[in-house]
């Protein structure tokens, strides 16, 4: 079953974003995520209505951050991108009429829920903030440069 890394990868562009002193090209961020600009112009513009990103047409133009590192949460970013599926695992409903079906769909669906929402709960602990302090940890310890050609992406 394929995951949906779409959270991670805007997380990542937020964070490259975050260092960067101009704006960033779709084709840029595009590049690091190894798919296409159109798919980022998409999911940009989900943050963009939420006000966490702004665009620049031209030349020189691109994306930039419009939003305040320390008030935005993982969830705020997850809710940005429409609340995604959070589990990859559901239970069976072929035979809706089965009490063993039943039994375990029940059981299963409590645990999903509790599960969904410690994790909501725990995304909105997590602030970009926290996150590009993290970042910036490693960096030091690694003795690296902030410059993403540096540390693995080639743009």
């Amino acid at each position: 079953m394929r995951r949906d890394s779409r959270l991670s990868g805007v997380l990542h562009v937020l964070l490259h974003m975050a260092e960067q002193a101009s704006p960033v090209t779709s084709e840029a961020l595009s590049r690091m995520l190894a798919t296409n600009p159109v798919v980022i112009r998409r999911t940009m513009s989900g943050l963009r209505k939420q006000g966490y990103v702004r665009s620049e047409k031209g030349h020189g133009g691109g994306w930039t951050l419009a939003c305040d590192l320390s008030k935005v949460t993982l969830r705020d970013i997850y809710a940005a991108l429409g609340n995604p599926s959070l589990l990859a695992i559901g239970h069976r409903t072929d035979a809706p009429g089965c009490l063993v079906e039943q039994a375990v769909n029940a059981a299963l669906e409590q645990a999903f829920r509790e599960a969904e929402e410690r994790l909501l709960s725990r995304l909105g602990e997590v602030t970009l903030a926290a996150l590009s302090a993290d970042y910036h940890a490693r960096l030091m310890a690694r003795g690296a440069s902030p410059h993403p050609e540096e540390h693995g992406h080639a743009s």
